[in-house]
């Protein structure tokens, strides 16, 4: 959490920082362990996290929610858009869809961590993508 914070105290913006439900989320991806990258294991973990978000979102009465997921080349925007708007229409939200890494969102993403002195790893977060 150390980086989020960083960027919240230089971008002048209040973190919330949601609880780390770590038993919650191995439970979520029991029996995908062992899935490659961009398999059912990680559209499983951006359901869990933007229902996650959504639900924070909704208590906080934002009117929209949108991820930064969508910056890594990684990622499946469109899946990650997809969850996102199921994940925020129960609570009346509105999905902001976006695919960051367009017109070189990205590179420039990449350039502001280096501006900031912002550590960046090489891989989504998951323990099981660690590996990879």
């Amino acid at each position: 959490m150390v980086e989020a914070e960083k960027i919240a105290k230089q971008l002048d913006l209040k973190l919330i920082d949601g609880e780390y439900e770590h038993d919650k989320w191995l439970a979520a991806v029991r029996g995908h362990e062992a899935d490659q990258e961009r398999g059912a294991r990680c559209l499983i973990c951006y359901k869990f996290r933007l229902d996650t978000a959504a639900d924070m979102a909704k208590k906080l009465n934002c009117q929209y929610l949108t991820t930064t997921l969508t910056t890594s080349p990684h990622k499946n925007a469109a899946a990650i858009n997809q969850i996102g708007e199921s994940s925020a229409a129960p609570y009346g939200i509105k999905f902001l869809i976006q695919d960051f890494k367009k017109q070189d969102g990205f590179k420039k993403s990449s350039a502001l961590s280096r501006e900031l002195g912002l550590y960046r790893q090489n891989y989504c977060g998951c323990e099981f993508s660690v590996r990879d």
